[in-house]
């Protein structure tokens, strides 16, 4: 960004001039490296649903959808979320489709937080949530993922003492990203019980909840005693489906919160992209068969480049779901994914760049949602590590 711009920028979001991903990105192609690291997949999403979308718009559905998203897909978010989490939502009253995952989160950030309040997130993190909060202009608050074998959980302890009485919203995120966690139940039982006794507002990012790998199960903390009244549930088509430039994603929960950040979303982007939002609703109802292979199969290649990356000398963490993996190589991580287009021929992302804490300097996240092609490829340039 021209210095110009950054001086002309409040200063609460002179932090957030660039996004992460689109840089690793833009390396990738300015170099013609194999881009690992943005989240999308390089192979595409169920044929049929890709059909109803080139006839949504070749059948004049261009204009304005409903504000709130077209009726057909909040009863197919709904129908597909109610036997697999036991949570039931009224599509007319708790349901609000967005443009993208990412405006529903910074929706209810801006809906919900007042200036000076705190927000808690996990560390690392995705790093949409401090623009949101620095948006909001609220204060964040880390609570650090720990190591748990060859994995990461959360360090409990230190969330309870995160907690102060200026806390508004606990942001939690599984399965995580960067890490790939799954939060089991104890993990985001603890969770509930400090929210419910500190009436605290849960906002809780289920993006990846569609690719939770065996044997692992997905669980939202909105479904735990106390706490639906409390939480907003944000989720979306862009990784479940291959479609990450859709920008198709929702926001379930009750009513007095789901019409907060209604009223923030409208002034955003105003209403959701109308041609999608059949095709969507078609996929959540007619591709289950579709999303458990791809999950089967994003979970091989979770398997095959994990394996290969060990190969190839690097420390890698488990990862239980989602499309990323983080790996240590024991070294300064930040340095190495700003060599690495040039010199290897692989874009990632240094895990340090989503937290606030020096620990995490030597981690690097890899995205293997990728043909096995591209990260046969990949393996080859890295081995010249």
């Amino acid at each position: 960004m021209p210095a110009e711009t950054s001086d002309a920028l409040v200063r609460r979001l002179r932090p957030h001039t660039s996004s992460l991903f689109g840089e690793a990105s833009r390396l990738a192609l300015v170099h013609g490296a194999i881009d690992l690291g943005q989240g999308f997949p390089d192979y595409e999403g169920p044929a049929a649903m890709l059909e109803v979308a080139r006839d949504a718009i070749s059948g004049g559905m261009n204009q304005y959808s409903p504000s709130t998203g077209l009726p057909s897909l909040r009863s197919a978010i709904v129908a597909d979320r109610a036997p697999r989490t036991g949570d039931c939502y009224d599509p007319e009253s708790e349901v609000v489709v967005t443009a993208g995952a990412t405006e529903a989160l910074t929706a209810a950030v801006l809906a919900l937080v007042e200036p000076g309040d705190e927000v808690v997130v996990i560390e690392p993190f995705y790093d949409s949530y401090t623009a949101a909060i620095a948006l909001a202009g609220a204060v964040r608050r880390t609570v650090a993922m720990i190591p748990d074998g060859a994995g990461f959980t959360l360090d409990l302890d230190e969330l309870r003492r995160a907690i102060t009485p200026r806390t508004r919203l606990l942001v939690v995120n599984s399965p995580h990203n960067p890490t790939g966690t799954v939060f089991p139940r104890e993990v985001l039982a603890a969770m509930a019980e400090l929210a419910c006794a500190r009436e605290i507002l849960v906002l809780s990012d289920e993006v990846y909840e569609h690719l939770v790998f065996d044997p692992a199960r997905h669980l939202s903390i909105a479904s735990l005693p106390g706490m639906r009244e409390r939480t907003i549930v944000v989720s979306g088509a862009a990784k479940t489906f291959n479609v990450t430039g859709w920008r198709i994603g929702w926001a379930l929960g009750p009513p007095h919160l789901i019409g907060a950040v209604h009223a923030a979303r409208q002034y955003l982007s105003f209403v959701p992209p109308a041609p999608f939002q059949p095709a969507i609703a078609y996929a959540l109802e007619h591709e289950q068969a579709w999303t458990a292979a791809n999950r089967t199969a994003l979970h091989r290649k979770y398997l095959y480049f994990s394996n290969a990356l060990r190969d190839c000398g690097f420390d890698v963490k488990r990862s239980q779901g989602g499309y990323f993996l983080c790996a240590d190589i024991t070294t300064d991580a930040a340095a190495f994914c700003h060599d690495s287009p040039t010199h290897l021929g692989v874009s990632a992302i240094p895990v340090s760049a989503l937290a606030d804490r020096p620990h995490w300097n030597t981690l690097i996240r890899f995205a293997y949602c990728k043909q096995d092609p591209t990260l046969q490829e990949a393996i080859t340039r890295l081995r010249k590590v």
